[in-house]
């Protein structure tokens, strides 16, 4: 039992010190990639990438967890924030995020009390041509398919799903886990699978 209450106090202490840390680093690397920002909270320390004459812009109230420590269902990678050249990512109030890569080479909009769960991936680009040809040849990215995302307000999207180039995800709605979304969702709808449909109205 001693052993027990030593382990819980210095566990404790370590866990302070390291959100102080990881805190400070978040903000030196958001600073760094010239990210617009207000308050926020991080377990763990993101990987962010914003190029030149990409934009982001993060709400208040942001909420990011990387790694099994903040949110432990399995997912051990770190969330991934990249954003193109002329690239633009908002995302709005309230927004909590976990072990989630965001690929932004057009537009991504996360409207506000948006909720996407552990290790979601959201691409707004096929990331190269469908071509074979191009595909193979130093044009490739050039050929590239992109289409802006939006997700809007309170929707939440469950662990493991993946939001594909075009989507919009509709104002309280909910997508299961696991799923990969390739057609927008209406307003208050539950959609699940591979690739995503429709389950059921909320509050059916």
């Amino acid at each position: 039992m001693i052993l027990y209450f030593l382990y819980k106090t210095i566990n404790k202490l370590i866990n302070y010190i390291s959100h102080f840390w990881n805190h400070v680093c978040t903000w030196w690397i958001m600073k760094g990639n010239n990210i617009q920002f207000c308050q926020y909270k991080t377990n763990g320390v993101p990987y962010i990438m914003i190029a030149r004459g990409g934009k982001c812009y993060i709400g208040k109230n942001f909420i990011m967890n990387n790694g099994v420590k903040g949110n432990p269902i399995g997912c051990y990678q770190k969330c991934t924030i990249f954003v193109d050249r002329e690239g633009e990512l908002v995302i709005g109030d309230n927004v909590g995020i976990s072990q989630t890569a965001l690929i932004c080479t057009k537009k991504i909009t996360i409207e506000n009390c948006v909720k996407i769960g552990g290790g979601v991936c959201i691409y707004d680009t096929d990331f190269h041509s469908l071509d074979p040809i191009l595909r193979n040849s130093a044009e490739d990215i050039k050929f590239r398919k992109t289409k802006a995302i939006l997700i809007k307000e309170n929707a939440f999207i469950g662990a493991h799903s993946i939001i594909l180039k075009g989507v919009t995800i509709g104002k309280n709605s909910i997508v299961g886990a696991g799923s990969v979304v390739t057609k927008s969702i209406p307003d208050n709808q539950i959609w699940a699978g591979n690739p995503a449909r429709f389950i059921k109205n909320i509050n059916e």
